[in-house]
């Protein structure tokens, strides 16, 4: 029985959907901006994770994640490079696309943009202050009444005490309460701006995934995700929003992942520490980064090094050396396995990640024992749940990432040079073929003789 950490009620709940044998699961996705980092990516694999084990036990999955393609930060970047915003925005979606799939990362079941769906968060604004929860105020905007809303800071266990203790005094004298956050903005000289009731102008970032979230999964859903920064204000806001309007509750499960960490603190843009998914593409084949990524439990922080990443290269080069060699492309989980019982129980306690891949290298290691083509078949289909092991094993252990630098051996000269050591062993120079081996192994290649000839993999 599968049960996940709630961050609602700060415990591991049995995981029961609304709907027998179907689960709706919200994420809040990109403000494209700019190119993904690296805590963009945890969020991408980490749910797309979560996506993957919940149709391996048998649910049906309707996935939203959603694109936020207008905000401050995007208006302003679209100034400062003199572009459109749509330009701007569908340049950034392309590579964010780019980025996901080179990670292994499935396509949503849909994908969102806030700027379609303006009229939905108009609607659930204009219901918030038809109740009294919102209001308009002199300078245009429409603000949340953070004080009508009793259970404000139950997600985050904030109380309004707490809240008003730390706030700075606020220079909006627009807001009743320093604490009411922004549903609606009004339009500003050379803005985007849309119609409603209130005159012109655009939704504060909050009310998008309130108003998509209902759009394509109705008004009451299963799980909503994002990252642990999305905790406080904004998935706090989100609730907020929704049972106001609907009197009911709105997400039953909610999960977050854990930060990226640099030099122990949060990776981000606004701390200018961060390192893209193009820049770390440019070292490490997008499976390490994967495995690197799910490693680690879901919810500890994920710390960032280049050491860290060479060890997950070093260790996904372990699971692929023992799955060369074996033809397993037709093979299917035996889910009465005892390793796969393990497996499972691991993915079941709240996605634990990093005891599901001990179990994979505890296949691994019975794979190298006894050369088992039923272990090594179901090596393969257990890292396939993950997203792992997906490819050709010698293509991936042979696999160059620096193509453009020609001081690497290509596969080609490679091939040359363990020819010319094979010739020179059949002559009896031994020393010659010693040294073409140290040759290869100085530049990164390992030489493997078995009784099929001679193979090599990248280190």
């Amino acid at each position: 029985m599968l049960k996940i950490y709630n961050s609602l009620n700060r415990a591991k709940q049995k995981f029961v959907p609304l709907t027998p044998g179907i689960v709706k699961l919200y994420v809040c996705g990109m403000t494209v901006y700019d190119y993904c980092h690296l805590g963009h990516a945890r969020v991408l694999v980490v749910f797309d994770m979560v996506v993957r084990w919940l149709k391996t036990i048998g649910f049906n999955i309707t996935y939203v994640r959603n694109i936020t393609d207008i905000d401050d930060k995007i208006i302003q970047r679209a100034l400062d490079n003199n572009e459109s915003i749509e330009t701007l925005t569908d340049r950034f979606i392309r590579a964010m696309e780019e980025d996901a799939a080179a990670l292994g990362v499935a396509r949503p079941s849909h994908e969102p943009r806030a700027t379609q769906y303006v009229e939905s968060m108009v609607s659930m604004i204009e219901t918030l202050v038809a109740k009294g929860l919102a209001y308009h105020a002199g300078n245009g905007d429409v603000y949340f009444s953070v004080h009508k809303f009793p259970g404000y800071g139950k997600l985050s266990g904030k109380s309004l005490e707490d809240l008003r203790a730390g706030e700075r005094v606020d220079i909006d004298r627009d807001k009743n309460d320093p604490l009411d956050f922004v549903l609606w903005k009004a339009a500003k000289p050379g803005e985007p701006c849309w119609d409603s009731p209130g005159g012109k102008g655009r939704p504060g970032w909050h009310i998008e995934c309130s108003a998509m979230g209902e759009q394509f999964l109705g008004e009451h859903f299963d799980i909503h995700g994002g990252g642990q920064d999305l905790q406080f204000p904004h998935h706090e806001n989100e609730i907020a929003q929704s049972e106001g309007a609907h009197d009911h509750p709105f997400v039953n499960y909610w999960m977050h992942n854990g930060f990226v960490r640099v030099d122990n603190e949060k990776m981000s843009k606004s701390l200018g520490n961060f390192f893209t998914v193009r820049e770390i593409l440019k070292r490490y084949q997008p499976e390490v980064v994967r495995y690197f990524i799910l490693r680690a439990h879901y919810r500890s922080p994920l710390n960032y090094s280049d050491q860290h990443l060479n060890d997950a290269k070093n260790a996904l080069d372990r699971l692929y050396t023992a799955l060369k060699g074996h033809d397993i492309s037709n093979a299917k989980i035996d889910w009465k396995d005892d390793q796969a019982q393990s497996f499972m129980s691991a993915m079941n306690d709240d996605f634990n990640t990093p005891e599901a891949i001990a179990v994979l290298f505890d296949i691994a290691s019975d794979v190298n024992k006894s050369g088992s083509i039923q272990k090594a078949a179901l090596l393969k289909q257990l890292g396939d749940v993950l997203g792992l092991l997906q490819q050709n094993p010698q293509d991936y252990l042979q696999q160059r990432i620096a193509a453009a630098d020609e001081t690497l051996f290509s596969p080609e000269k490679i091939e040359q040079i363990i020819l010319q050591r094979l010739n020179g062993r059949k002559a009896g120079n031994y020393a010659e073929a010693d040294m073409l081996r140290e040759k290869l192994f100085d530049a990164g290649i390992i030489l493997e003789d078995g009784p099929q000839g001679t193979t090599w993999r990248r280190q």
